[in-house]
Order: C-alpha cells, then sequence, then structure tokens
C-alpha cells in the first residue's frame, strides 16, 4: 500500500460529521420515543434527587 489512507478505508466511506452524526442520534431518539420506549435522562432524574434531598434537608434544619 503506497497510500496514506487508514486500512479499511474507501473513497467513499469517509465518517460522517458531527451534524450528521447528531441528526442521527435524534432521529433514532424520536423513533424510540413514536415506539413507546421513551426514559428519562439521566441529568434529569439527578437534578430530581437534588430538589427532593434539598427540600428535604431544610425541612430538618429550618422547622
Amino acid at each position: 500500500m503506497t497510500t496514506s489512507e487508514p486500512p479499511g478505508r474507501g473513497r467513499n466511506t469517509e465518517k460522517p460529521n458531527w451534524v450528521e452524526r447528531r441528526r442521527e442520534k435524534i432521529r433514532a431518539e424520536v423513533e424510540r420515543n413514536r415506539r413507546g420506549e421513551y426514559t428519562v435522562p439521566t441529568w434529569v432524574l439527578a437534578v430530581a434527587l437534588v430538589v427532593i434531598v434539598g427540600a428535604w434537608l431544610a425541612l430538618i434544619f429550618l422547622a
């Protein structure tokens, strides 16, 4: 091989750019949600936990 391309890569098999990957992820998520496979994101669960624990602590220390 005299080319500088990595093995296994052809001319038309370039890696999709960030926008295309992002669109595909969003499209896949929308399809999952339509099938009823919706899940709550982890960050939402973490925020809910912090709010609940904070409210509980406020009740204990401010009562």
